[in-house]
């Protein structure tokens, strides 16, 4: 008796080492088989995130209005409305001839204050050698090096002159600060515009991310795990990262969340409404492949097979498709079979019982 208690408790920690290893992928949860020459899966409850669904808004991570910096008139509009356009493009130009002429009169000073630096540096050099052979004063030395120190200030305000010109002269090319498309043109070709007047709005459509309010009745669920995921149509989208704010809005006593998305998500665009899944903990779930749902019309069922061959079609409630399987809600129960081809199910259904003799 004490023998088979002691390796009773030996086996005990293996027995639970053994229940926490991961299985097989042709197993997991679910196990296949073979029943009446239909290839089944037995349906088994498996641990499956449980989720809080809101709407949500997308918007694109970068998103800008470009504005004019400088007056003058809108003489060209290179691209429009839902136009692609490449980082570093022209987007808008404006009339710069007095922003050309500034630049030319930037210039010609420069000329003249590296002139009169040359100059002043020389005579400085000349007075220092004869100051050297004591042939004139102090004073005259003083005056020399004068001279040179607030030209070689002319010339460093020059040099700034001439950037603040060229400066200016950009500012009558507005070009694209990345890549993205265009959302909105608020000029056109021919307006006058000022300093701060909007031009043009645009988003990359690369990093896209759903903007969510969370209730506060499950904000401490979602701060503790931070992961969600974005349902759109069938396809379940997985979160990169989840940001939540740490204030509520005052007037809808919400937190904002920001649930990042994986780049170059096709089938979104800023603007539209989508279903977030914020995950508040995990339970047990019925999941079975996507290839054993059969659809007709508005129904969707499965068939199960039950141990001596018989095949019957049960409607069952889908909930969310996890990869390759769906959630099941309501209709079957974790042990029964299900066929993985209905089709061939479907024929075993139609055929009639076989009568014993």
């Amino acid at each position: 008796m004490r023998r088979t208690t002691r390796a009773a408790n030996l086996l005990a920690p293996a027995a639970l080492a053994a229940a926490l290893l991961p299985l097989p992928a042709a197993l997991g949860a679910a196990l296949t088989g073979e029943v009446a020459g239909i290839e089944t899966v037995m349906v088994g409850e498996e641990s499956a995130p449980t989720e809080r669904l809101l709407d949500g808004t997308v918007e694109a991570v970068n998103q800008a209005t470009v504005s004019a910096q400088t007056a003058g008139r809108v003489t060209g509009m290179y691209f429009d409305v839902n136009d692609l356009v490449p980082a570093g493009a022209l987007l808008v130009s404006i009339r710069s001839t007095e922003q050309v002429a500034s630049l030319t009169q930037a210039q010609a000073a420069l000329k003249e204050a590296t002139a009169r630096e040359a100059e002043a540096q020389t005579r400085y050099s000349r007075i220092e050698d004869m100051y050297q052979r004591k042939v004139v004063a102090k004073a005259t030395l003083d005056e020399a090096s004068a001279a040179r120190d607030a030209a070689v200030a002319r010339l460093i305000a020059a040099r700034a002159g001439l950037d603040a010109a060229r400066e200016g002269v950009s500012y009558t090319e507005i070009r694209a600060p990345y890549s993205g498309v265009v959302t909105q043109k608020h000029v056109q070709v021919g307006e006058a515009v000022a300093p701060g007047t909007p031009l043009m709005t645009g988003a990359s459509l690369d990093a896209l991310r759903v903007v969510v309010e969370v209730p506060q009745s499950v904000i401490d669920q979602v701060r503790a795990v931070r992961r969600a995921a974005v349902y759109v149509g069938e396809r379940r989208i997985e979160s990169t990262a989840v940001t939540l704010f740490p204030a509520a809005q005052p007037e809808t006593n919400t937190f904002r969340a920001r649930i990042e998305l994986p780049r170059d998500v096709k089938g979104l665009a800023p603007g539209m409404f989508v279903k977030v899944g914020l995950v508040t903990g995990a339970s047990e779930r019925l999941l079975v492949p996507r290839s054993a749902i059969v659809e007709r019309s508005e129904m969707r069922g499965v068939y199960v097979v039950a141990p001596d061959g018989r095949v019957t079609l049960r409607q069952v409630r889908l909930g969310h498709a996890r990869g390759e399987r769906i959630e099941i809600l309501a209709g079957l129960v974790a042990g029964e079979r299900v066929a993985l081809d209905p089709v061939a199910a479907g024929l075993k259904a139609r055929q009639p019982a076989r009568k014993d003799d």
